[in-house]
């Protein structure tokens, strides 16, 4: 096995870094949208309920078929998988996110009210540093989850690891799925890890 990753470490490494890519343009994206929404949400709970069953439902959906749905207006490659992957990260990122902000509270919100905060600063400067724990941990489970669906967004020319696994497949070669199984692992448990420390630091 490690003599195969020797002779066919540009392949592997290549691939590698094509998965990291789709995650990190996927998870600055997703983080970016999921910011929006909520700030939206924040001034009606019956809005964010709705928001997020709806999310809840797309993330139910198995992900060949969103594939499938977009491929005929975006084509394949990464303009139809990274759109997907977006949509699918906002159940648990708005879910986190609305949930810290929620849980902050409300005597703290009103002190900042009769300082004479505006809404902006109470949600830049008391909300989001108090919900920062949830937050995080909303972006650890995204990176988590959009490391294995991208591996199946290969079967529409997203490319990543998921084409390493793909043609281990087609071919039964051991080693390829082994590794593309491997750095798949790789990326996901480094993610988790790293982002749960980086909670418990937060939350001390």
């Amino acid at each position: 096995m490690f003599s195969y990753f020797a002779k066919h470490a540009d392949m592997l490494l290549g691939a590698f870094a094509e998965h990291l890519l789709i995650v990190f343009e996927t998870l600055f994206l997703s983080v970016i949208l999921a910011a929006v929404i909520s700030y939206f949400l924040l001034k009606s709970e019956k809005a964010t309920n709705m928001v997020i069953q709806i999310f809840s439902a797309v993330y139910s959906i198995p992900s060949m078929a969103l594939f499938a749905m977009l491929i005929p207006l975006l084509g394949l490659g990464n303009a139809t998988a990274i759109p997907v992957l977006v949509a699918y990260n906002q159940y648990l990122l708005i879910r986190n996110i609305m949930s810290g902000m929620q849980q902050v509270d409300k005597s703290m919100l009103e002190a900042g009210t009769g300082m004479g905060m505006s809404h902006w600063q109470l949600v830049t400067r008391v909300q989001l540093p108090l919900a920062m724990p949830s937050i995080v941990a909303g972006i650890r489970l995204s990176i988590v989850s959009t490391t294995g669906i991208a591996v199946i967004a290969a079967s529409i020319n997203a490319g990543g690891l998921g084409k390493i696994l793909l043609s281990g497949l087609r071919t039964m070669n051991v080693n390829k799925i082994l590794w593309g199984t491997i750095l798949s692992v790789i990326i996901a448990l480094i993610a988790d890890v790293g982002l749960r420390q980086l909670e418990k630091r937060i939350r001390r």
